[in-house]
């Protein structure tokens, strides 16, 4: 890894130019290899032998390692899911509510599905308060102050939003609530391309996020972060003999952090992928992701914008904002667009902003100047 030039493409193999990193990035190529390392030498050893135990249980204890590190917890706080929205259900599923109870959200529709609709589902049982926003996503304090009352159970909240990128204030939020009222974040569109990411300064309780979009890991791959004091305001979803035992012959207790929500966990080799991964972006550093990430997304958004009959979308200011650039073209239908592009090997997104479609680029930190250029000249050319 050539950390002078910061230029890593050569290690993340593709003939594409891929800007669609918001949804799932690619993986370095170390990861793939140690994917396959780990499935020789798991059947090897014999998948359900007496070494094949300790063996995957390294390799899971080394993933909430580097995890951990990232964001800043202790590595029994981090359970292993399938994805984000597994997380999300956790809690949307696991906490206690009565008739009186209401939960915080943020936008409604403008949310991203997955931490949308498990709470939308709950709307009949309890009362569902939503925080309006402005063009943005952002909201106003002023607002969410007179949301708060005795009866609020939750406040869930996106960390930086997936169609316009905005990067929300969540650590004064978690100042507001002062851990008296359970905070949950989606944080899928912020791990692993923000820098001094501490989950202790957002005060959140909860948070979920995935292995596949900023972390370079491979699809299948989820972590939900649960506060180890807050693990007793949720029961578990489901159970099993991995997340439970029996005392008093007919009693169940729960496992501790991690395993009172890990039941039945089994992607073991996607797991060893997303720990590649995130030891190949901690060594890269936070802070080098961020600047590369930024700097990219400026060049794309300083020349999208001088063309008249592009529109961007989400905040002008880099600092709140992640490197996802959002536009439309006058005249162009968004998925048009998209498909015009992907024939010439140009890998961007349509997404929407509550029903309006638009395209959304989202370089990551394996992308080049040279492959920005690329893009605003063929988008040019339309």
């Amino acid at each position: 890894m050539n950390l002078d030039s910061k230029d890593v493409s050569a290690d993340f193999q593709t003939n594409k130019i891929y800007l669609n990193n918001a949804s799932v990035s690619l993986m370095p190529t170390q990861s793939i290899e140690a994917m396959k390392e780990f499935l020789i030498s798991y059947n090897s050893i014999g998948p359900d032998s007496i070494n094949s135990e300790p063996f995957v249980i390294e390799k899971l204890r080394n993933t909430r390692k580097i995890i951990s590190k990232i964001i800043n917890c202790q590595p029994d706080e981090i359970i292993l899911t399938q994805s984000t929205t597994d997380g999300v259900n956790i809690v949307a599923n696991g906490l206690s509510f009565d008739p009186e109870s209401n939960i915080i959200i943020r936008g409604m529709s403008h949310e991203h599905h997955a931490n949308f609709y498990p709470w939308l589902r709950l709307q009949n049982k309890l009362e569902l308060k939503n925080l309006s926003v402005d063009d943005s996503g952002f909201f106003d304090f002023i607002e969410l102050n007179n949301l708060l009352d005795d009866n609020t159970k939750l406040v869930s909240l996106s960390h930086a939003l997936y169609n316009t990128g905005s990067i929300l204030p969540i650590e004064e939020v978690g100042k507001i609530l002062e851990n008296k009222i359970p905070f949950f974040l989606d944080s899928a569109q912020t791990v692993g391309c923000i820098n001094n990411f501490d989950v202790k300064k957002l005060r959140c309780n909860f948070m979920a996020f995935n292995g596949s979009k900023w972390l370079c890991g491979p699809m299948g791959t989820g972590l939900f972060y649960c506060d180890r004091k807050s693990s007793d305001l949720l029961e578990p979803a489901s159970i099993g003999g991995e997340s439970a035992m029996l005392y008093e012959e007919s009693n169940l207790a729960f496992k501790d952090l991690p395993e009172k929500f890990q039941t039945g966990f089994r992607n073991y080799v996607g797991i060893v992928g997303l720990e590649s991964s995130a030891n190949y972006l901690y060594k890269f550093g936070m802070e080098n992701i961020r600047k590369k990430n930024m700097n990219l997304s400026n060049i794309l958004r300083d020349e999208l914008s001088k063309n008249p009959n592009i529109t961007l979308y989400g905040p002008k200011n880099t600092q709140e904002r992640t490197s996802i650039i959002s536009f439309t073209i006058n005249g162009f239908e968004p998925q048009i667009v998209v498909e015009k592009l992907e024939k010439q090997n140009i890998i961007l997104a349509v997404r929407e902003i509550y029903d309006k479609k638009i395209i959304r680029a989202s370089p990551h930190f394996f992308n080049t100047e040279s492959e920005i250029i690329q893009v605003i000249d063929a988008i040019k050319k339309l």
